[in-house]
């Protein structure tokens, strides 16, 4: 049942914000989603004996309606981003134009395996991976932010810069992300995630961090 909720949660932001694209409203939905369940306690995976979920069994968390419709900040991406995508994962021209259905979109662009999302994977097959994020201010003028970072265990995080001003709506800032890990041969699946933390406490950004083999979820 998660698939009618969540596009009728994404109809209710459309009519409430015609102007954002799929990709803010996914942004936002994910972004404000909670990882806890209605006890406040943990999500479950039930197929790992009821263990807490990591975000490759339950996404980002249970979709929060009433705080998707004001994330505060929001994570977009434009059709030339996902076709820059898949030029960077050897797609062909024809097989491009076969998805966007478009002669408008090609790999003249600089590709890229890094899109512009509201989350963090990072597999074993290098120990340190570097991300670049843009987001994009739709709260109110005058906001900033601090980042809360909670690291996987044994997993170095670092975000830079560590806070983000905006004067006013629509504005954008970008930030990095290193994410520095060992090998332990063990193939644990790590998570924790990234926060965005409004000063006034208003808005929470939170966006979850994965360090992975590369089979996991296979």
């Amino acid at each position: 049942m998660a698939c009618p909720h969540a596009s009728g949660v994404a109809a209710l932001l459309r009519g409430a914000h015609w102007e954002w694209s799929h990709a803010a409203i996914r942004s936002a939905m994910m972004t404000t989603a909670n990882e806890l369940d209605s006890s406040m306690m943990p999500i479950k995976d039930v197929g790992r004996n009821f263990t807490a979920a990591s975000p490759l069994a339950m996404g980002a968390g249970h979709v929060v309606p009433n705080k998707a419709m004001d994330p505060g900040l929001v994570y977009d991406a434009a059709p030339q981003d996902y076709v820059s995508l898949l030029c960077s994962m050897n797609f062909t021209r024809s097989q491009i134009m076969t998805i966007t259905r478009s002669k408008g979109y090609d790999c003249s662009e600089s590709s890229s395996l890094d899109l512009n999302y509201p989350s963090f994977v990072a597999f074993y097959d290098k120990n340190t991976h570097r991300f670049r994020r843009v987001v994009t201010n739709v709260g109110g003028a005058g906001a900033r932010y601090e980042v809360k970072v909670v690291a996987p265990e044994g997993v170095k995080v670092a975000v830079w810069p560590k806070s983000l001003a905006f004067e006013k709506k629509n504005e954008q800032r970008d930030y990095n992300v290193e994410i520095v890990y060992p090998s332990d041969g063990k193939g644990r699946v790590l998570y924790g995630s990234i926060v965005w933390v409004e000063e006034s406490g208003k808005h929470a950004v939170r966006s979850p961090i994965v360090v992975a083999p590369t089979s996991a979820g296979k």
